[in-house]
């Protein structure tokens, strides 16, 4: 049998500011800038949509919002908050399907193409999640219907904040976003948008209409974007399951004898894990190191602590183990994290009672700026050093 596929996009609507402004309605109406206060060197974490008015927007340096918008008020963001918030709208979320792919702390696409007759249909589902968001958890969210990820996804801009907007089928699709702007589409960035405006693509009706020279600029990259500018999307919805552990290895092009070189990579892998962790807005307990040596021997070391997910700490963590192993040339390593706790859960002890929040602040901001701008876009010194060292064999 034929079905056709219902795909909800649910997006929280300016979710940490409306956070803030939920547990102080004072801030109501008020130009919130949530990231760093005025004379610090940091960025904007998210603002509320008064304060996007004046032209601030994420990511932008806060002397730069300060300039645009001096009546603002400013404040550091508090990412425990924002993640209890988040398992709570996740929890209506988990009602109506258990094909249910988070996208980030806010965000989530919902396959209920088998359930939504449970509910009275697609529609009904999505009123119901915006109304038991705002009964259970005081916030609003923008839902998206589609028959794809992608008009989902679009369909939950369309409206926002506070919105709801079904695109049914290709034919809707294609009457919406014809004749908007070629980064309407899906995995179109401002380097691709460039390229193909260079060569007089402007619009998602010229990718269709010039497809075999957008082939030609891309390559095969380009018969995906024409793909989706024809509203032709077969990506599936990944339903979550729990995970015991999450973990990265890397297997190197020929064995490698310089333990430093074996470090530089850990610091990637240990970048790549901590950002998942985030995203999930997870900790992990045990660190374990995995390393395999020429003739496939095996070693592995675990530690368990504090539970964590900074990049910084797991890094650590697994070169403490790293010495604990034999030096022989290997031909892979890894690094998976494991035991999590949605809080961090640690003990302070004497010395710790006074340790300062802000690294914590500066982790959610860096978290931030990844999910926005890409995962390699926002690198430390030591994750550039590490990356220049290995030259073209990290991946």
């Amino acid at each position: 049998m034929f079905y056709m596929r219902r795909i909800i996009h649910v997006d929280m609507d300016e979710f940490f500011a409306a956070v803030e402004v939920r547990d102080n309605p004072a801030l109501l109406g008020k130009p919130l800038i949530i990231g760093a206060m005025p004379g610090e060197r940091g960025v904007v974490s998210t603002c509320s949509y008064e304060a996007r008015k004046y032209g601030v927007r994420s990511a932008m340096p806060i002397s730069q919002a300060y300039k645009l918008c001096p009546q603002g008020i400013y404040m550091y963001g508090n990412f425990h908050k924002y993640a209890q918030a988040s398992r709570e709208v996740a929890k209506i979320w988990e009602n109506y399907t258990d094909m249910l792919q988070y996208v980030s702390i806010d965000e989530a696409f919902l396959d209920v193409t088998h359930s939504a007759h449970l509910f009275g249909g697609a529609i009904e589902i999505a009123k119901q999640i915006k109304a038991r968001t705002l009964a259970d958890v005081g916030l609003t969210c923008s839902v998206g219907i589609g028959y794809s990820k992608t008009s989902a996804k679009i369909a939950s801009e369309e409206k926002k904040p506070d919105g709801l907007f079904e695109i049914l089928d290709v034919a809707a699709w294609q009457a919406l976003v014809s004749n908007r702007g070629v980064r309407t589409i899906y995995g179109v960035g401002t380097q691709t948008a460039a390229k193909l405006e260079h060569h007089g693509i402007k619009t998602v009706r010229d990718i269709i209409d010039f497809r075999i020279r957008v082939e030609q600029i891309l390559g095969k990259y380009g018969h995906e974007i024409v793909q989706m500018a024809q509203g032709i999307d077969e990506r599936r919805v990944k339903g979550d399951t729990p995970a015991k552990s999450i973990g990265k290895e890397h297997t190197f092009q020929k064995d490698i004898g310089d333990f430093n070189i074996l470090r530089d990579t850990m610091v990637l892998i240990a970048k790549k894990l901590a950002y998942k962790l985030q995203s999930k807005a997870l900790y992990a307990k045990t660190v374990t190191l995995k390393i395999t040596y020429a003739g496939m021997k095996r070693n592995t070391r675990h530690d368990s602590g504090d539970y964590t997910n900074h990049p910084l700490e797991i890094y650590e963590r697994a070169a403490k183990l790293l010495e604990k192993v034999p030096h022989q040339p290997a031909r892979l390593v890894g690094i998976s994290v494991s035991g999590f706790s949605d809080h961090m859960g640690e003990q302070l002890n004497l010395f710790e009672v006074t340790k300062s929040p802000r690294p914590e602040r500066f982790l959610q901001t860096v978290f931030n700026l990844q999910y926005k701008y890409g995962l390699d876009k926002i690198k430390t010194a030591r994750e550039l050093l590490a990356q220049n060292n290995l030259k073209g064999e990290w991946y």
